[in-house]
């Protein structure tokens, strides 16, 4: 499980998140996970590429969970 917090925003966009975490290698990338239904948002598929990204929630990505602190 990874941990996330959010410091200065009150949101981060999906895709960013992705990236910052380096479980891809670009944004470009990332928008191609999102499209193809990889990611999970709170138990649901989410495709919107920015996302907005709140404390509490929880992404599924590949092996990966993140929780958003």
């Amino acid at each position: 499980m990874i941990e996330f917090e959010l410091n200065e925003h009150e949101f981060i966009p999906l895709n960013k998140l992705l990236k910052l975490l380096n479980l891809v290698q670009s944004g470009g990338e990332a928008n191609q996970m999102i499209e193809a239904g990889e990611i999970m948002v709170n138990d649901a598929v989410e495709k919107q590429k920015r996302k907005k990204l709140r404390v509490g929630d929880k992404i599924k990505f590949k092996i990966n969970t993140i929780i958003v602190k």
